[in-house]
Order: C-alpha cells, then structure tokens, then sequence
C-alpha cells in the first residue's frame, strides 16, 4: 500500500500519490530548518532532524515527476545550501533536474556532457554514474547503456538496484536468459525482496508460455512471492495464471520422454499446482470483494490491478462484484 510519506521515495508509487507529496512542498517550504544565527548559535536554534534531508530529497523527486519545476528549483536550492554543490548526492539531483527539464535530445545530451565532465574528475562518483544511464536509455541508446550497466554491476556486484535495472533492459530487448541471470543476482542480495520474486517469474513466463520447466520456474517463484507478502495482488495473479497454463502441460507430458532442460527442472505434481491455482484463486476473490467496498484509491491497489484480478476471475465463471 502506498501511503503519502515524504520519507518514502516516491519513484516507484503511483501517480497519485506522488502528486499528493508534491502538494506539501508549499509547507514544507514555508520554514527553514536551520537557523540564520552564525554558528555555535546556530546549533541550540536549528529544526535539523535526521529526517529534515530525506523529506526534501524526496519531495524534490516528487516535484520533478509531477512537473513542480517551481518548487523543485526551490528545494534543490535549499538542498544546495546546506550540503555544498559540490556534494556527490547534490550532483547527481541538479543533473536529475537538468534532465526533468531537458525539452529534447540535443539538451539531455548537455546533460549527459555534464556527466562526463564529473566522471572524468572523479570515476568513482556511483550517483552520476547511474544518472549518465538513466540519460543513455533516455536517448534510446539502450546497447549504450546495457554496456555501462554491465561495467558498473562489475565494480559493484551487490548493487541490486543496478542488476534491476540491466536485467529490465535486457527484457526490453528479449535477452531473457540474461534478464532472468540479472535478476537472480538482485535474490542473492535480496532473497527476501517478492517483488525481485515475481518479476523472475514474470520473465520466466515471457521467455516460454509453454514451456514446462519455464512455467515451473515461474510458479516457484510466484508462490515464493505471495509466501513473502500474502497481499501482494500481483504475485497471486500470475500464481493463477502460471497454474492454468501449467496443468495441460502436465497432463500432456506425463509419460512422455523427458528432454536434458526438463531434467534439470523437476515438473510440479498437478495436484500441487491445483491446489496453488486454488489459493490464488480465492485470494483474487477476496482481494478484488474487499476493493469492491472500499473507496477507490484506499485499498492500496491500482483500478488498473483490480480490473485486471476480476478479468481473469472472470474466464473461469467466478465473478467477483
């Protein structure tokens, strides 16, 4: 459930709440946090907290996405002020902001300039590096930037946030294999990370609708999903789908030869993957009946994810209101 928390990073919550964190900037920005008084005075009389800068930081970034340019140059100045513009963290948000306001690609190709300037001085700067390949998928150089992920989740094999990132671009290009190798990294980091459990599924699943050792990879994985988060709509959707697609496959199968993939990927007895289809099943139904009677944008589920729950509820005869 997405809440309206400035000290929660707002790039991955839905539209709506972003624009209402956006919307606290006017009071956010109505008191300064530190004191004008010189220092030591300035200490006894300061409103700094150890959230003060994580709450700025991310309405910054939730001003940018809601196109808040206004208040976002106010915050970047605030956030400026306090840590220095030559602060690491501090480069790579005024580029975050260059590349907000970029009107095309001859500007975001400014931007990318700026970042090779700052790397040159200082290669060892993660922020703008990830930053100079947010602006290379931008530009649709997408090899370019498959070629910098690479070289950066090298120097820095735990960072999770990196393999994510290349294994979505290999996606965007069809390199299943290498998207399901990249997001396997992210659960050595992360085991525990459902969401990482439910995209390995999900590529699993694209790589091979009919597949068995495919689908059971996915099922495996979706099922360890919804152990993780038992409210997690996403991972009992693709449970109930993988399930279905799953049980005429192991019907067709049983007794036939086995291949070297199949091998290596146990199949799943089918009343397993029954009983599995049946959880996943009740669950939507619970899920999208609670949604029902909750006002819409309260239940911490998208319309767009209900609608899609009931859909497929809706292909097997359980109509859910």
């Amino acid at each position: 459930m997405a809440h309206a928390n400035l000290l929660t990073p707002p790039s991955r919550i839905p539209p709506q709440t972003a624009l209402q964190l956006s919307q606290k900037a006017p009071l956010v920005l109505s008191s300064a946090p530190t004191s004008s008084l010189p220092w030591p005075l300035s200490l006894l009389f300061s409103r700094e907290t150890p959230e003060t800068w994580a709450i700025h930081e991310n309405l910054l970034l939730a001003a940018l996405r809601t196109g808040d340019d206004a208040a976002a140059r106010q915050i970047l100045d605030r956030l400026t002020t306090r840590f220095g513009a030559g602060n690491e963290r501090m480069i790579a948000l005024k580029g975050l902001y260059d590349e907000a306001l970029a009107k095309d690609d001859k500007e975001l190709e400014k931007v990318f300039n700026d970042y090779e300037k700052v790397l040159k001085e200082d290669p060892t700067n993660v922020s703008v590096r990830k930053r100079r390949i947010a602006v290379l998928k931008s530009l649709g150089r997408t090899a370019d930037a498959i070629t910098a992920l690479t070289v950066l989740v090298e120097n820095s094999p735990t960072d999770a946030e990196a393999w994510a990132e290349l294994s979505e671009l290999y996606a965007s290009s069809g390199a299943w294999g290498q998207a399901i190798f990249c997001l396997e990294e992210v659960l050595l980091v992360m085991p525990n990370a459902w969401s990482a459990h439910a995209q390995v599924a999900t590529l699993h699943y694209l790589s091979s609708s009919t597949s068995v050792p495919a689908l059971t990879l996915a099922l495996r994985h979706f099922a360890r999903a919804v152990e993780l988060n038992d409210s997690y709509l996403r991972g009992y959707y693709g449970l109930k789908l993988v399930s279905q697609k799953l049980l005429p496959l192991l019907s067709e199968s049983s007794g036939s030869k086995r291949n070297a993939e199949e091998d290596d990927v146990a199949p799943p007895k089918p009343q397993s993957v029954k009983k599995l289809e049946e959880i996943a099943t009740a669950k939507l139904g619970e899920i999208v009946r609670q949604c029902s009677a909750t006002k819409q944008g309260q239940s911490g589920y998208s319309q767009a994810e209900i609608e899609a729950a009931r859909e497929l509820l809706n292909r097997d005869g359980r109509t859910e209101r």
